[in-house]
């Protein structure tokens, strides 16, 4: 972390004193939407910081000066972070790009272990929590000595101890992500070192609530349900083996339905896509192509879970009723991210529909000796100059949307004759014209819901892993099937992952929604 901050202090100092110089800039990347998102997640990390220095001040008789320092250090590194991201994200460095290059890319090696830190302490302490559930659920044959690494001495306040302790791993989950999201943001600063900008102005696509009023009231349903859920099963599990088995079997159905309306959403927005005739967007972006990777090789932390899940099932020779409800949840993870990844991957790879001009009126309004009357001709043919004619009559201006000209009576009626022979001619076209309009508007109508809906639902099934929800530990079948420790080795190498998986989706079906 300290080599990062003097990296970025310099980085900072020399871009001060080159404020005046013209740079290259990539559009497409550090979305304000992504560094509004990387910011919440870095004030949380710092109330995080602020836990562990109160932890570290009341146990600071039996514990190392270094607990005390490392969350120091890291509050700076996160101030700093945040501000180095904000102002320089879209940069293409052009100059001292061999030094550029190892100081961007230690940076994203930082994050990651500082990533990989926290998935250990907090997947420590989950373990902990899972022994106890365990043996609940009747697996008493299943034994393992964990060391909860408590301090050797006394806390000289017992109840901000307890606050500071227990606070410590609900602020975790946001930790991890503000780390992994870092890396990301400065792996594409990385990628663009030294690359050749094609100079063409972005198209802004600001977020709008209008036209998603379905798909939010149904993405609130399943986020409000799974809260209750989590609540639910966070007091349930572990109190008795069989407040245990309907916790679990709570989970699951509940999963399972909103995994099977995740994959009807899916399937319609494919659909959509395929009766559509747009072309694809094949240009260089390496934050677009970042996007796609990640989707692909986070989902499969997920597949590799679900799939050991199913083999357990398959290979087990007992069965309790709850473990039977495992079979279509994880069945229907592996299809729902399968159906998901091709959806955003078709979204942010599809150009932006352009308006078409055909469908586009100008308002001309005519001034004729004190009296104002309205015209409306085509666009199309006021832009070819067919609306003024060869009567002296004053041509119009298109940069504005009104045009002024002086005629007589005469002259109005002949052009209000003029005008009525035009659109007769031209009704049958200009209705068609509205009929493909409406058409495409709805289809963008329900791709926004679909968008809107499955964000909602991707960070509803954030939460349940995130905060210790995870069937994958207390179910109990699969240590029985594998062995405890290769199980939890593979579940707590793959469940980073699969929690990533729905927070990058979610961001990712946020700027679909934006484009659609």
């Amino acid at each position: 972390m300290l080599i990062q901050l003097l990296w970025m202090l310099w980085y900072l100092c020399r871009s001060c004193t080159q404020r005046r110089l013209i740079r290259d800039k990539d559009t497409h990347a550090g979305a304000r939407w992504l560094k509004c998102g990387i910011t919440l997640f870095a004030v949380i990390t710092l109330i995080l910081d602020s836990f562990k220095i109160g932890y570290y001040i009341d146990f600071s008789n039996c514990l190392s000066p270094t607990e005390g320092i490392f969350p120091v250090a890291h509050a700076v590194h996160t101030i700093l972070q945040v501000y180095f991201l904000w102002c320089h994200a879209k940069d293409v460095i052009q100059s001292f790009k061999t030094l550029e290059r190892f100081g961007v890319i230690h940076s994203v090696f930082t994050n990651l272990l500082l990533w990989t830190n926290g998935v250990l302490t907090e997947s420590k302490h989950q373990l902990n929590e899972h022994k106890e559930r365990l043996i609940t659920l009747g697996f008493g044959n299943i034994t393992i000595v964990l060391d909860d690494h408590a301090p050797q001495c006394n806390c000289t306040t017992t109840t901000l101890c307890s606050i500071f302790s227990q606070g410590i791993y609900y602020l975790y989950p946001f930790n991890i992500e503000y780390h992994i999201l870092a890396s990301t943001m400065l792996y594409v600063l990385w990628k663009n070192i030294g690359r050749k900008v094609e100079h063409h102005q972005q198209n802004k696509t600001p977020f709008k609530f209008h036209g998603i009023t379905v798909g939010m009231i149904f993405g609130l349903i399943v986020l409000t349900s799974t809260i209750a859920i989590v609540v639910v099963y966070l007091i349930q599990i572990g109190g008795s083996k069989i407040k245990s088995e309907l916790a679990l079997t709570m989970f699951y159905l509940h999963a399972i339905f909103v995994l099977a309306l995740m994959c009807t959403a899916g399937i319609v927005a494919l659909l959509i896509y395929r009766l559509e005739d747009r072309s694809l967007d094949n240009s260089k972006n390496p934050a677009r192509k970042l996007d796609a990777e990640l989707l692909v090789g986070t989902a499969a932390g997920s597949w590799l879970l679900s799939w050991g899940s199913i083999l357990a099932i398959i290979c087990a020779q007992g069965h309790p009723k709850y473990t039977w409800y495992n079979l279509p949840y994880s069945v229907l993870v592996i299809i729902e991210k399968y159906i998901q990844n091709l959806f955003i991957i078709e979204s942010i790879h599809r150009e932006q529909e352009k308006v078409n001009d055909d469908i586009k009126t100008l308002r001309i309004v005519t001034i004729s000796r004190g009296s104002t009357l309205s015209l409306t001709p085509l666009y199309k043919e006021v832009y070819n100059g067919r609306a003024a004619r060869d009567s002296g009559d004053i041509p119009c201006l298109f940069k504005g949307s009104i045009c002024v000209r002086e005629n007589d009576g005469a002259d109005v009626a002949r052009e209000e004759t003029s005008q009525d022979n035009s659109l007769v001619m031209q009704s049958a076209s200009d209705f068609s014209v509205y009929s493909r309009n409406s058409v495409t508007n709805s289809k963008r109508r329900i791709l926004k819901n679909i968008a809107a809906f499955l964000f909602l639902c991707n960070l509803s099934l954030w939460i349940p892993p995130a905060f210790g929800c995870r069937p994958e530990y207390d179910n109990g079948l699969e240590e029985i099937v594998f062995g405890f420790e290769p199980w939890i080795i593979v579940v707590n190498l793959a469940m980073p992952f699969s929690i990533f998986y729905r927070m990058h989706s979610a961001a990712s079906l946020f700027e679909v929604n934006c484009k659609t």
